[in-house]
Order: C-alpha cells, then structure tokens, then sequence
C-alpha cells in the first residue's frame, strides 16, 4: 500500500518557505511601526534605538570575544558597521517621504544588480533593464507622488545593501558565529546613537518611546534574522534569495493593512515587474554557479 504521508523532505521545505514569509512580514511590520513613530521620533533617532536594542540583543546572545583579531579583521567589521547604519538611516529617511511598498521596490534593485553582477551573463542585464522599468512605471502613475528626494534615499539605501551583502560575507569569513554581526552592530549603534540624540532630543530617552523602540528592533532584526537562519536550514541557497524578493510585495502588503498606504494597480504592475526580475537575475546567478562548480545546490 502506498503511504500518502508527506514526505520529510517537503515537509521541511514547506516550512522553510512559512519562515521566510514570515521574517518578511515582520521586517515590514517593524518598518511600519516605525513610520507611525516619526511623528514622535524623527528616522535618524529611530535607526539609534533599532540599531541599539538590536546591538544589546546580539551582544547578550553571541557575547564576542574581541581579542584575537588583526586591523585587516577590525577594518572590515568597522566597514560593516557603518554600511549598516547608513543603510539603516537611509532607509528610514526614504520611508518618511515615500509609501513603504515603493521604498523596498526602490532599495531592493541593489541586491538585484549584484545579482547581475555575479552572474556574468549578458542575458542577466535583461533581467536589470526590467526592473528599471518597473521602477520607472513606479514613478510613473504608480503613486500620487514619488518623492525625488526619497527615491535618491531608497537608490541610496539599495546601494549600501549591496556594499552590506558583500562585507557581510568577508565578515562571516573573519569572525565566528554571529561575532562579527554583533561587533559590526555594535560600531553602527555607536556611529548613529549621537545624531539620533541630536534630531531627536530627550524623546528618545522616554519609556514609552525606549519600549517602542525596542519593539521595533525585535520585529524588524531580531525575529526575521532568527526565521532567516532555520530557514536556510531547509530551504537551497537560491530558492531563499528568490522568496526574499518577494520582499516589495510584502511591504506593498503591510503599508495598505498597517499604514493604510493605497496603491494603485499601476503601482501593483510595478511591483511585479521588479520582484520578476530579482527573481530571474537570483536564478541566473544560481545557474552561473552550479556551471561552475558542476554540482547541484545542496539543501542545507
């Protein structure tokens, strides 16, 4: 008799999709509490209080050791670092003057020219040309207005995650475990701190604002890394970069449900458009690789 059970192997890749979705929706979710708080707290003060609360709870869980490292090692953390928290801040400078779906659909096209970049492949640049377009049809009648400004500071933060993936990969190759996140958050917490005191003033101190703050930086670090590290436990490498460029819809999602940031169905094209292309440029890098090396992608 054939056993209709599910297979182990399906089960776990199921669940491996339900925490990368997961981790999306509360990275959106804690963007989205953000915005809400920018009345209160200007972008720059509410980068400090993620970038601090994430720092604490990295620095409890991973406790680094900090002895034992060369400058060349220091240099690359301290990289790390700052890219962090100028990718942090831009970011929140761009979600106060554009709707949150539009911002990550701005952003994510750095990771996706990395993508291009690392597949070699001249039929890649298709894949780049297209989510230009969408972006373009974004601008376009996609919302009531695109801020320049904030499309400068999305452009900007999509910059510095490509610089972030990069220098996240030299880092993980110098410090163990989660060191050199923890190190690297720690010197962003540092760099961004003042000039949240600065924009912000006493606000930033109050409870109410600390617990929000916190708040924000559990839904939008803490929790979506933890789901991020059990998924790639179950799912191959490009099949979870490609449900990671599901991202601009989930933050198109949760802006309407959260912010109640309407978008158009030429805004929801767009969308589309650029998530299609990540998709297909994270395919063509993947497809570059295992040419390369002549093996499948392992399921880790």
């Amino acid at each position: 008799m054939t056993s209709t059970a599910p297979h182990p192997a399906s089960q776990g890749a199921t669940l491996g999709v339900a925490l990368v979705l997961g981790g999306l929706l509360c990275q959106e979710i804690g963007a989205s509490f953000a915005v809400l708080l920018f009345p209160v707290v200007d972008p720059v003060g509410m980068v400090a209080l993620r970038l601090v609360f994430a720092a604490l709870l990295l620095l409890i869980v991973a406790r680094p050791a900090l002895g034992g490292y060369s400058r060349a090692d220091w240099i690359t953390v301290g990289g790390f670092g700052l890219i962090l928290a100028a990718m942090n801040v831009l970011f929140y400078l761009a979600l106060e003057r554009l709707p949150l779906g539009a911002a990550v659909t701005i952003e994510v096209l750095g990771p996706l020219v990395l993508s291009v970049i690392v597949s070699r492949r001249a039929s890649s640049w298709l894949w780049a040309v297209l989510a230009v377009a969408g972006v373009g049809l974004l601008g376009w009648g996609g919302v009531d207005e695109l801020d320049p400004i904030g499309v400068l500071f999305a452009a900007g933060a999509g910059s510095c995650w490509m610089a972030y993936i990069l220098l996240s990969a030299r880092t993980g190759a110098r410090f163990p475990k989660l060191d050199g996140l923890a190190i690297a958050m720690t010197i962003g917490a540092l760099v961004t701190l003042p000039f949240g005191i600065a924009t912000a003033g006493a606000v930033l101190f109050e409870p109410g604002i600390l617990a929000l703050g916190a708040a924000v930086a559990v839904l939008s670090s803490a929790i979506p890394y933890a789901l991020e590290l059990f998924a790639l436990r179950r799912l191959a490498a490009s099949a979870f970069s490609i449900l990671m460029s599901l991202a601009p819809a989930t933050a198109a999602v949760v802006g309407v449900i959260v912010l109640h940031q309407h978008l158009t169905v030429l805004a929801w094209v767009a969308i589309g458009l650029v998530i299609l292309a990540s998709v297909g440029a994270v395919r063509s890098a993947a497809t570059r690789s295992r040419r390369l090396t002549g093996l499948g992608e392992p399921v880790a």
